[in-house]
Order: structure tokens, then C-alpha cells, then sequence
């Protein structure tokens, strides 16, 4: 049942409109607590604002490090940051000036906000995650409250509608995103290289490539996915044996397995070949430079990770640099997501769910209530991706 309610705002949820409070999960760093507490539900306030419904929120490290108290900040004025960016919900509720998105609509919702700086050609072009001054709040990270919670309030412009056949899967489409940004990159740096092999239009942009993928966890896996979907000839290296069930899944979808058990960084080409792509998503700087080493002539480094406060490590910066120059390489780091990569990962998210179904739902490896928020946010990590289901 829909209603109209004053100022134009269709609910397709009256029951919603009676809640007095509902759970969030958060985290008071200046007392260092993560607790399960009540809030007073958002409503719509403006005519481009829509409310949510929020279904599944993945759990993921950077999650654990804010639960952990490495960073991050809650929004001015507040002693607590709600938790999560990726996001998954349902439609309930429109403003009057919303178009393309209704109530009943799945959703995932952006996560970076512009800065408010007019200056700024990222922002004020609609790509924050090229913001150029810093000032950008990040949901559930950065001065703005995240999704694990029962409802949220967002400007449409920021959601992203998704198949109902993604129900299951939609929740992937956020870390998804990383890779679809990363790849986007990869093929705006490799224009600079006549890059493109014969009949790649065919076989897939990274027809007659090799690409390696550092890291078998869920950003690692979905972008070993993206990556075989173009036509790599793609692998993924990781710590665990080749006996691990990850290496079947990643044998599933058409790559390889290396394990670092089998073969140490310095054997990779050995094993491989030349290193056309490297994707980075361990967040560990000696594999990575230690991978850089090997990067191939006209190779592209991709960094994703973030690594966590360590003591230095040993690198032979003369060889990194002679290799850069020589081989015509390049190298960057990918963070966050534009409304493009979105909708690309989207479209991916589909096709991955039509040839490899089985691949893509086994990478959720668990579901859990809003009470198991402690163990999944502070105990060891488990699985590939753990999500929190708040609502049915």
C-alpha cells in the first residue's frame, strides 16, 4: 500500500511512520566503545531526499580498523559515528522532486559526499572520489553517519537501483566498485600504449593480457571476477594453500590459483609470465613492492589496499624506479567510486550472477542478526564476506 503524506512525499511503509526509535550499530571513539544503541529514525526534510529501508550491510576491514579506533570521525556535533558503507536497501518512502527511483526500489547508496569548496573541479563535477581538498564526508567513515541501522535518509542522487535479481547478491555491489573504478583507470592510463591486442572487441578489452590479483578476499575475488570478464588471463595470489576452497573458487570463474605457500613473490613470473596488470587488495606493502619488482614492460600497477601502521620495510627503490623509466610503467591507487562505476558494477554484478551463480552467492560465506554486531566487528576475521542483515 502506498500513501501520500504531507509535502509530497510518497510511503509505500506506513507502519515505519509509527517507530519511536531504532537500532544502530556505532562507535564512540573518544571513549573507545563500539555498542547497539537507539536513535530517533530520519525523516525526509527536503523534495530530492528519499528513506531507506536498509536490508544487508557487508562487513568489511575498514569496519573492524574504525571499530579498532584507527580512524575514523563522527559528524560535527556528535560523539558517535554509525558504522558501514556497504549498503543494500529497499525504497519507502520518496520527496517530492525525486524521479527514477520509487518506493519499492533496491537500492545501493554512494558512499563519498563533496566538498563543499567551489573550487574543487572533482566535486563540483559530480566525481567526489577525485575530490581535491580532502573536505568530502564519507558515510559511515568521515563526518557522515553510515547504514548499519535500520533507516536511512539520502538524496536519490546518490542510490543506484538495482535488479530485483540481486537481491541476494546486491550487497557485493559497493566493494564491487572498487575494481570497476580501478579498470576504468586502467583503460584511460593504457590509451597513452597502442595496448589493445587483435580481436579484443571480441574476446574482452584484456584479451592477450595477464593480469595478477594480490589477495583472495572479497575486494580481491570480485575484482579477479571483473577482470576475467574482460578477457584477462587472469590469477590470483594469495597466502592460503592451494587446498583452500578459495582456489576452486577462483578455478570456478575461469582463473588461477597461486598459492604463496607454492611459490614466493620472486618465482611469480617464473610461474605466470610477463605482468601486464597487477591488482592490489591485500593492503600489504612489502608483497606489493616486492610484485612491483616483476611488473612487466608497459605494466600497470593498481593499489587498493591501505595498509595499517607497520615499521618500515626494505625496497630496492633504484630497481622500482629503473623499471618505471625503461618499461614504460605506471602506477596508482584507486579509492572510492564515481555514479559510473556503480552502474558498472551493477551490470557486472548481473552477469556474474548469470555465468558463475553458484561463484558469486558462495562469496557471502555468512549472515548474521544486528546482535552479532561485537564478533563480526572486534573477533578474528572469517569467511570472505560476512554481512548484517537488519531488516527481512
Amino acid at each position: 500500500m502506498k500513501l501520500e503524506l504531507a509535502g509530497g512525499i510518497e510511503s509505500a511503509d506506513p507502519i515505519n511512520s509509527e517507530v519511536a526509535r531504532m537500532k544502530a550499530i556505532a562507535v564512540f571513539p573518544q571513549r573507545h566503545e563500539l555498542k547497539l544503541i537507539d536513535v530517533e529514525p530520519p525523516e525526509i526534510s527536503s523534495p530530492p531526499e528519499a528513506k531507506i529501508r536498509v536490508l544487508d550491510v557487508g562487513v568489511c576491514g575498514t569496519d573492524r580498523e574504525i571499530c579498532a579506533f584507527q580512524y575514523g570521525t563522527p559528524p560535527s556535533g556528535a560523539d558517535y559515528l554509525v558504522i558501514g558503507h556497504e549498503s543494500f536497501g529497499e525504497v519507502i518512502e520518496v520527496g517530492s522532486a525525486v524521479t527514477g527511483i520509487k518506493c519499492g526500489d533496491l537500492v545501493v547508496t554512494s558512499v563519498r559526499r563533496p566538498c563543499p569548496h567551489e573550487d574543487c573541479p572533482a566535486c563540483t563535477s559530480g566525481h567526489a572520489d577525485f575530490c581535491y581538498t580532502g573536505d568530502f564526508t564519507e558515510r559511515g567513515i568521515k563526518q557522515a553517519h553510515g547504514f548499519m541501522t535500520e533507516l536511512v535518509v539520502d538524496d536519490y542522487r546518490n542510490m543506484n537501483v538495482v535488479p530485483r535479481a540481486l537481491r541476494d547478491t546486491g550487497v557485493l555491489v559497493e566493494p564491487l566498485t572498487i575494481a570497476e573504478k580501478a579498470l576504468r583507470e586502467i583503460w584511460s592510463v593504457q590509451e597513452r600504449l597502442p595496448w589493445a591486442c587483435p580481436h579484443s572487441k571480441e574476446r574482452g578489452l584484456g584479451h592477450c593480457h595477464v593480469a595478477l590479483v594480490l589477495g583472495a578476499g572479497p575486494v580481491g575475488l570480485l575484482g579477479a571476477m571483473a577482470l576475467a570478464r574482460q578477457g584477462f588471463d587472469t590469477y590470483v595470489y594469495s597466502r592460503e594453500p592451494s587446498t583452500d576452497e578459495k582456489s576452486g573458487l577462483v578455478e570456478s570463474f575461469g582463473a588461477h590459483y597461486v598459492s604463496a605457500t607454492d611459490a614466493p613473490v620472486r618465482s611469480l613470473t617464473g610461474c605466470i609470465g610477463r605482468l601486464d596488470v597487477v591488482y592490489e587488495a591485500t593492503g600489504a606493502s612489502q608483497l606489493s613492492f616486492g610484485v612491483i619488482e616483476q611488473l612487466g614492460f608497459n605494466g600497470i600497477f593498481v593499489f587498493t589496499g591501505v595498509p595499517g601502521r607497520k615499521g618500515p620495510v626494505d625496497v630496492d627503490t633504484d630497481l622500482i624506479m629503473r623499471n618505471m623509466v625503461l618499461k614504460n610503467q605506471a602506477v596508482f591507487g584507486s579509492v572510492n567510486a564515481s555514479k559510473m562505476d556503480f552502474k558498472n558494477a551493477i551490470g557486472d554484478l548481473v552477469q556474474f550472477n548469470q555465468q558463475w551463480p553458484e561463484t558469486t552467492k558462495s562469496l557471502i560465506t555468512g549472515r548474521y542478526g544486528m546482535k552479532s554486531y561485537t564478533e563480526l566487528l572486534t573477533g578474528p576475521a572469517k569467511g570472505i564476506k560476512n554481512v548484517l542483515t537488519i531488516s527481512q
